[in-house]
């Protein structure tokens, strides 16, 4: 059994067909997609022909040194592999976003349906919400201030932060909503952010690490890491591990604090490149997401282990919201504005719908000293094989401690 199932209790494990399924089809033309993706590892087989590509690929992701090639034959076949090595994680992307919207519009029809739960008040609890200031975030934010909560919203935009919660105000919420500059594309900028949150001396109950970019074009976060893995995955990794020591300090054996993190769909069809986690040698933004996202299911399951040795009275879950109308879709291609902008009022969720299951994995009674699952419909469910590979984790894990200059000693030590 792996170690991120031993933390949680038994129960039935819902498995989407759309998401793990179709998954598994999105991996079109396996032996060229094995030769898709340039970069370091590839090696030169011992085969007689000079110009035969035998790719050997590791498990963490890892790739042989390419050959150069000797003729304009193998010249055009490496320029076709190029541009296939581009569209390869685009069409694995869109396949896999389909297959979900196409489970949520099945969901959306059928008659009934379940009824919206109802949680218990959260006075004088503390959450801190990253990128709470719009979409799935804000009503995240909304919801649990509605229950009393105090809420913190951890973003980089002050005017928009501000905003949202003067909005919250008129709304007449019954917690307490405030705003905290957070950058999670600066390493400084989380520190600081930290450090004030300190300075308040309080708790500290639940923290979810919403934020998040998708589809940017290649650039880098002032750290100098591709964008989508450092501010979508280190981040949040640093994030959390800076803020651990108060969440644990905050948790008790009957109500445990909680860390939430939102990953998607996306992550049945990422890879984890350990020798190229900032997309180097190869960028594509489909691929660089799907990898964060991944990242984050990793994280999450290592996290929950080092907990449970630790006997901390912590819980860590990840969440899959679905296919959200948000503004996260604005670096799509133009075709797929377009059609999102078709198609949205029936098969998207809305941003309160893609709230839910992290509102869920928040409060509810149901998950109390539950840790290291993948919730999506507010069920439990199984995320992709490669997720549940322990040794990844913890190398992950090792990697991410180097990359945001934290003790990974400690850490083993939680």
């Amino acid at each position: 059994m792996p170690r991120s199932e031993r933390a949680a209790r038994p129960g039935a494990v819902h498995v989407p067909v759309t998401a793990a399924a179709l998954s598994q089809w999105c991996w079109v033309w396996p032996a060229l997609q094995r030769r898709a993706r340039p970069g370091p590892g590839r090696e030169r087989s011992g085969h007689k022909h000079t110009h035969t590509l035998a790719v050997r690929e590791t498990r963490a992701g890892g790739w042989g040194p390419d050959p150069v090639p000797s003729s304009p034959r193998a010249q055009g076949r490496k320029a076709a592999m190029s541009l296939l090595s581009r569209a390869l994680p685009a069409l694995r992307l869109y396949c896999i976003g389909l297959a979900v919207i196409l489970h949520q519009l099945l969901r959306r029809l059928r008659p009934g349906g379940p009824p919206a739960p109802a949680f218990p008040t959260q006075n004088g609890n503390v959450a801190i919400v990253t990128g709470g200031a719009k979409g799935i975030g804000y009503h995240t934010v909304k919801h649990l201030a509605r229950l009393g909560m105090h809420v913190i919203i951890a973003g980089n935009d002050e005017s928009e932060g501000r905003e949202a919660v003067r909005k919250m105000e008129e709304e007449t919420v019954n917690g307490k909503v405030e705003f905290l500059h957070c950058d999670l594309a600066s390493m400084k900028s989380i520190r600081q952010f930290v450090q004030q949150f300190r300075a308040k001396n309080c708790p500290l109950h639940v923290l979810v690490n919403n934020a998040g970019v998708m589809l940017v074009p290649e650039r880098k976060t002032e750290d100098g890491f591709e964008e989508h893995f450092g501010l979508n995955y280190l981040g949040h990794f640093l994030l959390t591990n800076l803020l651990l020591e108060t969440l644990k300090q905050s948790g008790t054996h009957s109500h445990n604090a909680r860390v939430i993190t939102v990953s998607s769909a996306t992550h049945y069809v990422g890879r984890l490149h350990l020798n190229d986690l900032q997309s180097r040698y190869s960028y594509s933004p489909h691929e660089a997401y799907a990898q964060s996202k991944l990242a984050l299911v990793l994280f999450t399951y290592q996290l929950q282990h080092l907990l449970t040795v630790d006997g901390s009275h912590v819980t860590a879950n990840v969440v899959d919201p679905g296919v959200v109308n948000t503004e996260l879709y604005k670096n799509v291609c133009w075709a797929a504005k377009v059609v999102k902008w078709m198609i949205a009022w029936l098969f998207l969720k809305t941003p309160e719908e893609g709230a839910s299951t992290s509102i869920y994995a928040a409060v509810s009674p149901e998950l109390e000293g539950v840790g290291g699952i993948y919730l999506y419909n507010e069920q439990r469910t199984k995320s992709t094989d490669v997720s549940y590979d322990e040794e990844l984790q913890q190398r992950l894990w090792t990697e991410s401690c180097k990359m945001t200059r934290i003790s990974d000693v400690a850490s083993r030590n939680l």
